[in-house]
Order: C-alpha cells, then sequence, then structure tokens
C-alpha cells in the first residue's frame, strides 16, 4: 500500500506502517473534543482499516489532551434540535462506539491530558490502553443536565457496574492510577509511543487472524450489546437533551466558556 491510497480527514491524521495504524485526532486548538465531521471521519477511517490486514490501530491525539469530550459548537447546534434530530445525531456518536468495538484488529488507545465525556467511550471500547501519569478523566455529563448514555453500554462492561455508578453519578474527576485501579487503564507510562511501540513489536509476533477469532469469540461468549440496548442509550440521550434544566445547564455552561475564552 502507497502513501497516496491513505484517506485525509479535516480532523484526524491517519497513518500507517506494515503492521500498524495510527488514528491520530488533530484538533488542538480544541482539545480535540468532537464534532459531527470528526465522529464521521472517525466511522470512515474504522471502515478502512477493518479491510486491511494489520496487527494493531493505535488512536491518540496531538496536542495537550486526548479529548475533551464534545465541542462547544456541535453543542450549540443541538440546543436547537428536535427529538427526531437528536436521535439522529446520537446514532451517529452509538454507531461509532460499535464500529471501534467490533473492530477485527487489536486497538490501543494512548491518552495523555484529559479525557472527558464521550472520549472514555472510545478508550473503553480499546483492546488495550495507556495513559501518562499526568492524564485526567471525567464523565462531566450530569453536570450539564446530561448523561452519558451512548458511551454507558461499553463503560459498564469495562468498569462495572458499581464503579459506573459512583463515577457517573458524582461527575467526579478521577487520575491515572484510579483509571488503572478501576481497569480503564492498562498501563501508565511517562512514554507513551516507546510503550506503545513495545505492544506493536508483541501483537506482531502473533498470528492475525487468531487474534481476529479471539475478539469475536470473546464479544460472542459474553453479554451483547444489542441493536435494542443501543437504541435505548439514543433514545435517553435524546429525550433528556430537550428537557429544560438540560436546556439551561447547557446554556449557562455554554454562557460561561464562551465568556472565559473572549476575556
Amino acid at each position: 500500500m502507497t502513501l497516496t491510497t491513505i484517506p485525509n480527514y479535516q480532523t484526524l491524521v491517519l497513518a500507517r506502517t506494515p503492521n500498524t495504524a495510527t488514528i491520530t485526532f488533530n484538533r488542538p486548538e480544541c482539545h480535540n473534543a468532537m464534532n459531527a465531521t470528526m465522529i464521521s471521519e472517525l466511522r470512515h477511517a474504522l471502515a478502512y482499516l477493518a479491510n486491511q490486514t494489520l496487527n494493531l490501530v493505535v488512536l491518540n491525539a496531538n496536542g495537550k489532551h486526548f479529548s475533551a469530550g464534545a465541542d462547544l459548537n456541535w453543542m450549540q447546534q443541538q440546543q436547537g434540535m428536535n427529538h427526531t434530530e437528536n436521535c439522529l445525531d446520537a446514532q451517529q456518536l452509538a454507531d461509532l462506539m460499535t464500529d471501534l468495538d467490533q473492530l477485527p484488529h487489536p486497538t490501543l488507545a494512548q491518552v495523555q491530558g484529559a479525557a472527558y465525556g464521550g472520549a472514555l467511550g472510545l478508550i473503553a471500547c480499546c483492546d488495550l490502553a495507556l495513559c501518562h501519569p499526568d492524564a485526567v478523566f471525567c464523565f462531566s455529563e450530569v453536570k450539564l443536565g446530561l448523561i452519558p448514555a451512548v458511551i454507558s453500554p461499553y463503560v459498564v462492561r469495562t468498569l462495572g457496574l458499581r464503579q459506573a455508578r459512583a463515577w457517573m453519578l458524582t461527575a467526579d474527576r478521577f487520575d491515572a492510577q484510579q483509571a488503572q485501579q478501576m481497569g480503564l487503564i492498562h498501563n501508565i507510562t511517562d512514554d507513551l509511543a516507546a510503550t506503545t511501540s513495545v505492544y506493536a513489536e508483541q501483537l506482531a509476533t502473533n498470528c492475525t487472524e487468531a487474534m481476529t477469532q479471539v475478539k469475536s469469540l470473546l464479544r460472542d461468549i459474553t453479554v451483547p450489546i444489542t441493536a435494542a440496548i443501543k437504541e435505548k442509550t439514543i433514545q435517553a440521550i435524546a429525550q433528556i437533551r430537550v428537557t429544560p434544566e438540560a436546556q439551561a445547564r447547557m446554556l449557562a455552561f455554554l454562557s460561561t466558556t464562551n465568556s472565559k475564552e473572549s476575556s
């Protein structure tokens, strides 16, 4: 494969070596916050890579932070959406989680700085996750009158119900050590690139088809995240987005954030 065959994106950088592909979030000016374009491009990149012969797909980010969650402009657009539009909007993020979770290749999240909201869903969908010691995590949705709906099946599967309840209800921030203790992170390292290379070299010695079959088997023998569960999460976030309290909290947050940015 030549470099010219690799897709170009507005919000991502996609690169690959013979055995490894790397999807890099490339919106450092807004802390790699996710918007509709980024979600669409992530889905396209994953679909493209699904048909390649690879031993590892890495998710990482340019800049100080892995991802601050939802993009402010995207959140403002959601303020004016009706229920149907909110369902269609949430469907895209739900489908992204499915795409990542069901990717046939091993996946690894490489986390630095902040990982908030939907970004934790991406981490939970990956097979392996590394973070820098200074990384900080937060399910911040309830502060905004929202819920971490479409990511919740993957987070609960990763953390367990009790841990998910505690961190989603309190919206407290937690650090790298806590993330590792609860199973969200496998390895804390000062050198993310070097540690990722170690994993890549190890996976390159394994049988590619066997690793694909392991992922498929583990999905089959655990409680599946069904279409009905996905639809439940989509309806849940679409319904709460249009409630008066969620609208008021979102407007207050956006107003405060915009004031800080303009000062």
